[in-house]
C-alpha cells in the first residue's frame, strides 16, 4: 500500500487503532484480573465495555469508507503490552502491581487519545463528517477514562509501598 494521499494516511491510522483496540480489549481483562483494589478493577471493567463500543464505532467508520475492517499491527500498543508482560514477570507485590496497572493503563490512554486526535482532522479533510463524529466520541471516552485513571492514581495510598 502506498502512502501518497490523505485517504491512505486515514486508512492506515484507522487500521492501526482498530488493531490497538482489539489488543486492549484483552489487556483490560488482564489488568482487571491482576488488580486487587475494587475501584481500580471496576474502572478496567467499565473501560473494557467502552472499548467494545470503540471497536463497533471503528467498524462503522470502515463501512462508511466502503472497506472491510482490517487490522494493521499497532507496534506502539504491542510495545506497551510487551513492557507490561515484562513487568509482571518480575513478581511485584500486589500494591506495586495495582499502582503499575494504573500507570500502564494511563500510557495506553495517551496513545489512543493521540491516535484519535490525529484521525479526526483527516476524516474532516476527506469530508467524512459522520466518521469524524464517531471518532470524536471514541476520543471523548478515552479522555474520560484517562481522567478517571488519574483520579484513582492520585487517590492511591502510595505510602503503602516501601520507598526503598
Amino acid at each position: 500500500m502506498s502512502m501518497d494521499t490523505i485517504q491512505d494516511l486515514f486508512e492506515h491510522g484507522l487500521e492501526d487503532i482498530y488493531h490497538a483496540e482489539h489488543q486492549l480489549l484483552d489487556a483490560l481483562e488482564e489488568l482487571e484480573a491482576n488488580t486487587e483494589r475494587d475501584e481500580i478493577s471496576q474502572a478496567f471493567s467499565e473501560h473494557r465495555e467502552e472499548t467494545r463500543d470503540h471497536i463497533d464505532r471503528l467498524e462503522e467508520v470502515f463501512d462508511m469508507f466502503g472497506e472491510p475492517p482490517e487490522k494493521e499491527e499497532c507496534e506502539g500498543i504491542e510495545g506497551l503490552l510487551e513492557e507490561y508482560e515484562e513487568f509482571t514477570s518480575m513478581d511485584p507485590t500486589q500494591e506495586v502491581m495495582d499502582y503499575h496497572n494504573m500507570a500502564a493503563a494511563e500510557k495506553t490512554e495517551h496513545y489512543e487519545i493521540a491516535a484519535y486526535g490525529n484521525l479526526i482532522p483527516l476524516a474532516d479533510q476527506l469530508g467524512m463528517d459522520d466518521a469524524a463524529d464517531l471518532l470524536e466520541e471514541n476520543l471523548r471516552e478515552e479522555q474520560d477514562a484517562l481522567d478517571e485513571l488519574k483520579g484513582l492514581t492520585e487517590d492511591f495510598e502510595i505510602d503503602a509501598i516501601p520507598a526503598e
